[in-house]
């Protein structure tokens, strides 16, 4: 998910110092303050995000700065991360991302973020989420059947195709980076649905958070959301081919 450039991340260490209660206090200070900061405004995607514990998809090593506004190094490549914990509401805001939605993530990381909106489109929805790390899908895999999101549908394979099995979606999110778009991701896309990713390399090295729109009609919009940095998507659509 979200690149480490640009941040400092701290120092890994052991066993964790911190108590649930610890953990319950920092997730009510990350809520307040990503609501203080307007990037966290609907109520469903508060209350998803008070429900997840952030620090059950952290590495061991990493636990205790769960609620840091920093992306950790996550089992993969080397390339992969739990993106900051603002990334959450600030694509699930923009997607508008409430209950019923068919959901599909592209890049499932840590697992954190389908979690978060498994909890969001509720029992009416459907999550599907798409990771190509084989390592990475094995550790989101472990933390989300661990938790009990037996029903969240995890496909190991190339997410700049989506997953035709369950298309069409109506909610699309895609956290990596991406040359333009992917257009099998548009064509899963319903009518009406909207889309969001980073695209492009700007001269500062961030990228566009573009919104998509697309109407009844088929035709589409697109919006810039704000600048981001993650980290570029592997697949036959992304920088890096398979």
């Amino acid at each position: 998910m979200g690149s480490d450039l640009g941040w400092l991340v701290p120092p890994p260490h052991g066993k964790s110092e911190k108590t649930e209660a610890d953990f319950q206090k920092e997730r009510e200070e990350m809520i307040e303050r990503l609501i203080g900061w307007g990037l966290l405004r609907s109520r469903s995607i508060i209350e998803a995000m008070r429900e997840v514990p952030r620090e059950e998809f952290m590495p061991r090593d990493y636990v205790d700065y769960a609620y840091l506004e920093v992306p950790f190094p996550i089992p993969g490549d080397g390339m992969q991360t739990i993106s900051c914990p603002h990334s959450y509401p600030l694509f699930y805001e923009a997607l508008e991302l409430g209950s019923g939605d068919r959901f599909l993530e592209v890049g499932t990381g840590s697992g954190y973020g389908a979690a978060i909106a498994r909890e969001i489109v509720g029992r009416d929805g459907k999550v599907v989420s798409v990771e190509m790390n084989e390592v990475t899908f094995r550790f989101a895999e472990y933390n989300l059947r661990r938790l009990g999101y037996d029903d969240i549908i995890l496909v190991r394979g190339d997410g700049s195709m989506g997953y035709q099995m369950e298309a069409p979606y109506t909610k699309v999110s895609v956290t990596a980076d991406t040359p333009t778009v992917p257009p099998p991701l548009m064509e899963q896309l319903a009518s009406p649905g909207r889309l969001v990713s980073p695209v492009g390399r700007n001269p500062d090295g961030s990228q566009d958070l573009v919104l998509v729109r697309k109407g009844s009609d088929g035709t589409t919009t697109l919006d810039v959301v704000d600048k981001v940095l993650y980290v570029p998507l592997t697949g036959r659509y992304g920088w890096r081919d398979l």
